[in-house]
């Protein structure tokens, strides 16, 4: 799982904002507005996160709908995840991580980690 480029990322973005299905000429509609871009680049980076299965699709007609295939909080947690297995070690790169950390960031982990210890546990 690497990074989004930017239009995969303007996408993406525009797609977890939006609660439901999209065609590509909603999609290019919305970013448009920001910057110009031509139809067939949208739709062809939209294609791609469909291959890459960011993205769902169902035919409508002529033209597909999308919606979004994993949630904004998933693709973060890939990230980080790809972030850890690719240290060298991983509990210095957690020990730098939680360093950075905010106290209500920190706050959070303490808790979803109790959570997912309670949830092993069986408690």
């Amino acid at each position: 799982m690497r990074g989004f480029g930017d239009l995969e990322a303007a996408i993406m973005q525009h797609m977890w904002d939006v609660a439901g299905p999209v065609t590509v000429r909603d999609v290019h509609t919305a970013l448009t507005a920001e910057r110009p871009l031509a139809y067939t680049t949208v739709l062809t980076v939209m294609d791609k996160l469909f291959r890459k299965g960011w993205l769902r699709r169902e035919r409508d007609g002529k033209a597909h709908r999308y919606t979004v295939a994993i949630t904004r909080e998933q693709y973060g947690a890939g990230l980080m995840r790809e972030a850890l297995s690719d240290s060298g070690d991983r509990e210095v790169a957690l020990l730098d991580f939680v360093r950075q950390m905010t106290l209500e960031e920190a706050v959070a982990l303490r808790a979803a980690l109790d959570t997912f210890e309670r949830k092993i546990s069986g408690r």
